[in-house]
């Protein structure tokens, strides 16, 4: 007969099941790579990301992160971004605290509208700006010219590097702007039309994205021994892409990448592979057929 846990510690073990989650890599534009524990592979939608992870984006790329307490995290192409504290409340009873660094490239922190009223404490520091979120959307940029953050819904405070002080940003297209070795401007408006022509597309999922739940499975080679098989994989992976490989009958390999979110995003990929580094195939299916 199996020893039945008491039901007080039953219900701390649930409880803690129930309000608790990791951040989750759910979309990805390859390539884009993860450094975890001192080593370096290609991101994989479905990671679960810990605290001290840094991303790297390449051309072209993109990035969507999941948040436990429904926030999400858009990292646009040649960023970096470092998870330097994640918690894991989704913050239902306890605030969901989390320190973000975007070391460089653009991103986006958006709120879903039914997390909104879920406690969260995010600081995001964007090179020598930080910005404090306790629910908004934003979107944010760090390159060679300045550091930038513009408040497109919510409430915000920030700080620069150096200075005394913070600002708040309350209106929606506040932005505030650092330029490199400067003292930070005053916060200004900035046109909408340049937010959605302009920035915004530079963090949104494109075409030939991965996804955490995505079905379709693309095939770049299929060869006639393990030697090239494995050639093929280890140079998609170096390369930021999250290549499979897989034996078939007689003696043959399948080099491929899984987890595309359509059948179109699979054959964009396979045209940009095969643009990019002369993979022999484009081959689409849905995984498991």
């Amino acid at each position: 007969m199996r020893a039945r846990l008491p039901v007080s510690l039953l219900a701390v073990l649930l409880a803690a099941q129930a309000w608790t989650a990791p951040t989750v890599v759910s979309a990805v534009n390859m390539p884009a790579w993860i450094e975890h524990g001192g080593q370096r592979g290609p991101l994989i939608p479905g990671t679960a990301l810990q605290s001290g992870d840094v991303i790297t984006t390449g051309a072209g790329a993109r990035v969507l992160l999941t948040l436990p307490e429904g926030s999400q995290v858009k990292l646009g192409e040649q960023a970096v971004f470092r998870a330097d504290n994640l918690g894991t409340s989704d913050g239902r009873q306890s605030p969901f605290q989390a320190t973000l660094e975007v070391i460089k490239g653009a991103f986006r922190f958006t709120t879903a509208l039914l997390a909104k009223p879920r406690q969260r404490e995010v600081d995001v520091r964007i090179a020598t700006v930080t910005a404090g979120i306790r629910g908004t959307d934003l979107w944010g940029k760090s390159d060679d010219e300045k550091d930038l953050v513009c408040l497109l819904e919510g409430r915000i405070s920030v700080s620069h590097e150096g200075e005394n002080g913070f600002h708040t940003l309350d209106e929606p297209l506040d932005f505030y702007v650092a330029p490199k070795g400067k003292p930070a401007l005053p916060k200004a408006k900035v046109d909408a039309a340049k937010v959605v022509n302009e920035w915004a597309p530079q963090t949104e999922p494109q075409a030939g994205v991965a996804r955490s739940d995505g079905r379709w499975r693309l095939i770049v080679a299929v060869v006639a021994n393990q030697d090239e098989a494995l050639r093929w994989y280890d140079g998609l992976r170096e390369a930021g892409y999250a290549a499979r490989i897989r034996p078939l009958s007689g003696g043959k390999y399948r080099v491929g990448l899984e987890r595309l979110a359509s059948e179109a995003d699979a054959r964009a990929l396979g045209e940009k592979l095969k643009a990019e580094l002369a993979t022999p195939l484009v081959q689409v299916g849905p995984m498991g057929g």
